[in-house]
């Protein structure tokens, strides 16, 4: 299979590296579309396959193209490779808050598979939701997610909506972390440690709750549960959280984000 990546950001390059890390395809069947010249220049020195700057030159040679710019770039995107695609190739866009039915319109083609990756797709350690229309063929369907699985973990969603929901909860979901992550540092400082001993501490936390929970069988309020214990430490914190409505705060974030991924889509 061939692929070209159009547009070498981020999450273009995360997918290069991927990809070929995994062996799933090589360099030699991997391309990338970049428009800026001095971009081209860097990216051809990377061994992430072949570097192209014009459509034209790339396009018809895909059996599978991943659509990964930036979505306010998305009308310029259209114009360029508009009337230069076939209708069997398969579209994989990452673009936030464009919907399959701008893409079917815009570029005039069948098959699409829309994904909602984020930030640890970078580590090998990604959340991917995605969907597809009904003309992608079963085997399409799977290629396509054996490739995003070289960065994670995926799930399948049989409503388009879902991957709004999927955006406010995994796609926004790491800055969530970070920001619980920085509230305990700075309370960890305040408490006396260093800012280094502070990280360590809330960093090496997370990391072991989230193996314990990834290891066992118990659910969140399970685990809860068992690190409090009456009159102790840990419900004198949680029961502050219960009172000034922490819970609440997370979930009507998040809420918040899947209505704004909602309004950036119309």
């Amino acid at each position: 299979m061939k692929i070209l990546i159009i547009g070498g950001g981020n999450m273009g390059l995360t997918y290069a590296r991927s990809f070929i890390r995994s062996s799933i395809v090589t360099s030699e069947e991997m391309m990338i579309l970049e428009k800026s010249p001095q971009k081209a220049v860097e990216l051809s020195k990377l061994d992430l396959g072949k570097i192209y700057g014009q459509p034209e030159d790339c396009l018809e040679k895909a059996d599978l193209i991943i659509l990964a710019v930036k979505p306010q770039d998305v009308p310029a995107l259209f114009k360029s490779i508009e009337g230069k695609v076939d209708k069997q190739q398969v579209f994989l866009s990452i673009m936030a808050g464009i919907t399959i039915e701008s893409l079917q319109k815009g570029l005039q083609i069948d098959k699409v598979i829309r994904a909602m990756p984020n930030l640890p797709a970078q580590i090998g350690m990604g959340m991917t939701a995605f969907t597809s229309t009904d003309a992608v063929t079963r085997i399409e369907l799977v290629t396509v997610q054996n490739l995003l699985n070289t960065t994670g973990k995926t799930i399948y969603v049989e409503e388009e909506d879902l991957l709004d929901a999927a955006t406010a909860i995994s796609g926004s979901g790491p800055a969530y972390v970070f920001y619980c992550m920085q509230a305990l540092m700075e309370s960890a400082e305040k408490m006396g440690f260093s800012t280094s001993e502070a990280e360590l501490l809330v960093w090496q936390t997370f990391k072991g709750a989230v193996e314990l929970f990834h290891k066992n069988a118990l659910s969140t309020q399970d685990w809860i549960a068992r690190v409090s214990s009456k009159g102790g430490t840990t419900e004198a914190a949680v029961s502050v959280f219960e009172e000034q409505g922490l819970r609440e705060a997370l979930m009507n974030g998040a809420d918040a984000a899947r209505n704004r991924a909602m309004e950036l889509g119309k």
